[in-house]
């Protein structure tokens, strides 16, 4: 995995994103893509890719993985189509991709990330906390509503502060 490259996604990933996202929804983790909207929002993604390899039919750089960095409101943006293929799980690649992630959504001013999954393990290995989804009502507004699975959602959200909170000395 040393000659892995990860990079901000650009307009012409788009398709092989799909096809990414494509190959692995039938895991059951994943939410469905438009094309036209990966296109779109492209510029939110980083994406992995590994050299073309010699048994490679089309001779071009292989797509790995990819991830979104979702805005939701000033304060608050979501981790979102976090997706490794089969072929090269198990190195830490996800949690490189959201490492690169948080440190974008810092840099960027985000007061906190979150994601919401099936299940929590992963995030909770990246000090994510399990939390109520009222808690991200940016969220709620975002997408929930108009979600069909609206109060019936079996994802757990789950919350990492990306700021130093303050802390208060005792008072004896």
């Amino acid at each position: 995995m040393t000659d892995l490259v990860i990079r901000q996604a650009t307009a012409d990933d788009a398709e092989a994103m799909f096809a990414l996202i494509q190959a692995h929804l039938s895991e059951g983790h994943l939410l469905p893509r438009e094309i036209n909207e990966l296109g779109r929002h492209a510029e939110r993604f980083l994406v992995a890719y590994l050299p073309a390899s010699e048994g490679s039919t089309t001779g071009a750089p292989e797509l790995v993985a990819c991830a979104e960095l979702a805005p939701l409101s000033a304060r608050v943006a979501e981790v979102r189509s976090l997706v490794v293929s089969r072929d090269v799980r198990g190195v830490g690649l996800a949690t490189r991709m959201v490492n690169e992630i948080r440190s974008e959504a810092k840099s960027r001013g985000y007061e906190t990330l979150c994601a919401f999954t099936h299940d929590a393990r992963f995030f909770v290995r990246q000090n994510f906390s399990i939390v109520p989804h009222t808690w991200l009502p940016e969220k709620i507004a975002t997408d929930c509503l108009s979600c069909p699975l609206f109060r019936k959602c079996e994802q757990h959200a789950m919350m990492l502060p990306l700021i130093e909170m303050p802390r208060y000395a005792a008072v004896a």
